[in-house]
């Protein structure tokens, strides 16, 4: 008997620190967005995890963005990579995954400017062991290709151990083709996200121009279809749109025996 094929979802989105385009910050408002996509994993950037700080005397704090999120979503195990200080508390990528995740690690992608990083958990995909890495990379270009370039290295993406699948999500800041597009396009397989005016860009939101947020996978992961998200509130919430994967895995497992 045929086993059916393990289907999975991924979104990933840049929240901009919960601040939408109406100057107004509400992490209410991009778990609305978040919460209809029903995605097997979430990859989330720009979230503050300050639940200690406080504009105003009464209601949750509006930099308690990781603990509001992960309680939105009791079914899911939240992981927070925390890259550098903020509001008395840190700021991050967050990781949603309603599968069970084996490890996580926090890599650290600093190169001068500000710290950055790519949070990678190890979740259990059926009889696959999934790399998921959310990757949010500099503004500047230098700072860009040396971070690409430590992603790409032996002790993260292409450490000797690391057996497929691998899939890199998040906002990897590059408006053109260069260096961090071409490694990662030597390594893995993309696609041009689209929506319903079929424009594949994704930041800004409200009229997006350029595509920012991208996904890379590997075989035995095979993509089904992907789509941008362009309801009306999801075109405030963030100055960036969330970018929905849907793919199928049919192929034999890999060696799980692997911890690294």
């Amino acid at each position: 008997m045929t086993r059916p094929p393990q289907r999975l979802r991924i979104v990933t989105y840049n929240i901009h620190k919960c601040r939408g385009l109406d100057g107004r910050t509400s992490p209410a408002r991009i778990i609305s967005v978040l919460e209809p996509l029903d995605a097997d994993i979430f990859c989330v950037q720009e979230v503050v995890n300050a639940p200690g700080a406080r504009l105003r005397a009464r209601g949750p704090s509006i930099y308690d963005q990781a603990g509001q999120i992960s309680r939105a979503f009791p079914a899911y195990t939240a992981q927070f990579g925390a890259n550098r200080p903020l509001h008395g508390g840190t700021y991050g990528n967050l990781t949603l995954s309603r599968l069970p995740i084996r490890s996580w690690h926090n890599h650290d992608l600093t190169s001068r400017r500000e710290e950055r990083g790519a949070l990678q958990t190890d979740i259990e995909l059926g009889p696959h062991l999934l790399r998921l890495f959310n990757v949010h990379l500099g503004t500047g270009l230098y700072e860009r290709r040396r971070q690409a370039r430590v992603l790409l290295g032996e002790k993260i993406l292409g450490h000797p151990e690391l057996r497929p699948p691998r899939v890199v999500v998040g906002d990897l800041n590059e408006w053109t083709r260069g260096l961090t597009t071409h490694l990662l396009r030597s390594s893995f397989q993309t696609f041009s996200p689209r929506h319903t005016l079929r424009v594949p860009a994704t930041f800004p939101g409200l009229l997006p121009l350029v595509t920012l947020d991208h996904c890379y996978y590997e075989a035995p992961l095979e993509l089904i279809e992907s789509h941008l998200v362009r309801t009306p509130t999801a075109l405030v919430a963030s100055d960036h749109l969330p970018l929905v994967a849907d793919f199928t895995l049919t192929s034999p497992p890999t060696d799980r025996a692997d911890t690294h």
